[in-house]
């Protein structure tokens, strides 16, 4: 098995010129890195990145904090992380927390042991405060609602909750006025005060309607939940006039299983996602829905954890990061 002795032999430099290539040092001539390169090449060689970790006592590992690598919004945001990374030494490792608050926490203990240099959250289920602690061990950059806020945790600042207000005000004003509501928390548990929920209580309240405790659908994420959603609602005395799903996913689902049973969408039911998924424009009733900048709010966040990491400055966009209704026929 090579050695870097062998590849510095090779390339015909010295051993501390080849080792500063293998840690990206700036200063090297791009002769010499072609030199280098090559004859990595061409003796197969691969650098150990746990060694040099051990060596520069430093991790060039980045966690990447999600509930669901299924749900399309989170594949997206990782994809547009790792192609901003792909030129620098730092590398991904995706976790799941699939919702659980102590799975989290599980996660944010490996900044302990020192095998992460940085985290990013792509949302949070414990109290901001629960978070600050870890951020002694290393940065944390989290996408959240402008009404979170802290002064550990670095924030990329997104308004779900005005724009949830905005949605249900949507169809409030398209005449709608009995609302199912799905989040993919619990709603009248701990999750009460969950962003999204506030925009959609605080929206009904201005507009003096009534929450109908069995149209609010708890901890739902998926395609499979929204066809069970669908079949719950058939067996009720009555639809409502619209639900939003707060998800992509779980409004497929809907639409799937209630076209399947003959509801006209959006006659007798109107249907609102949320996130703007590739698919949500290619369903045979296409989907009216809340629109993330999800390119854009990866972007962010992995040049803002970079931005501490090596100690520079980092200006977020917010121009960026706006949510807006995007408008189609289920509504």
């Amino acid at each position: 098995m090579a050695t870097i002795k062998d590849v510095a032999q090779r390339a015909g430099l010295s051993i501390s010129t080849v080792s500063r290539y293998m840690n990206h040092h700036p200063y090297i001539s791009e002769e010499k890195k072609i030199k280098i390169q090559q004859a990595m090449d061409e003796l197969d060689y691969v650098p150990n990145s746990i060694a040099m970790q051990l060596r520069s006592n430093k991790s060039y590992t980045i966690g990447i904090i999600v509930p669901r690598i299924t749900n399309p919004y989170f594949a997206y945001l990782i994809d547009a992380i790792d192609k901003e990374i792909k030129d620098t030494p730092y590398h991904t490792l995706i976790m799941q927390t699939y919702n659980h608050k102590d799975e989290e926490l599980r996660l944010l203990n490996m900044f302990k042991q020192k095998h992460i240099a940085g985290v990013i959250m792509g949302t949070l289920e414990n109290d901001i405060e629960v978070l600050e602690p870890y951020t002694q061990y290393g940065p944390i950059v989290l996408s959240a609602d402008q009404s979170t806020q802290s002064d550990k945790v670095k924030i990329i600042h997104t308004n779900q909750r005005q724009t949830t207000y905005d949605a249900i005000q949507y169809l409030i004003n398209k005449g709608y006025r009995h609302i199912a509501y799905c989040t993919d928390n619990h709603y009248y548990d701990h999750c009460f005060n969950k962003p999204r929920n506030i925009g959609f209580r605080e929206a009904m309240k201005d507009n003096g309607l009534a929450i109908r405790r069995e149209w609010i659908f708890n901890n739902v994420h998926t395609i499979e939940d929204g066809e069970r959603i669908g079949e719950t609602l058939l067996e009720q005395d009555m639809l409502p006039d619209a639900i939003f799903t707060g998800s992509d996913e779980v409004a497929l689902g809907l639409i799937h299983f209630l076209t399947e049973h003959h509801i006209d969408i959006p006659n007798q039911i109107a249907i609102m996602g949320y996130d703007n998924q590739p698919i949500s424009s290619l369903l045979k009733i296409p989907l009216s829905t809340v629109n993330q900048p999800v390119n854009d709010i990866g972007k962010q966040l992995i040049h803002y954890l970079l931005a501490l990491l090596e100690d520079t400055t980092f200006e977020s966009n917010h121009d960026v990061l706006k949510l807006n209704i995007v408008e189609r026929q289920s509504t």
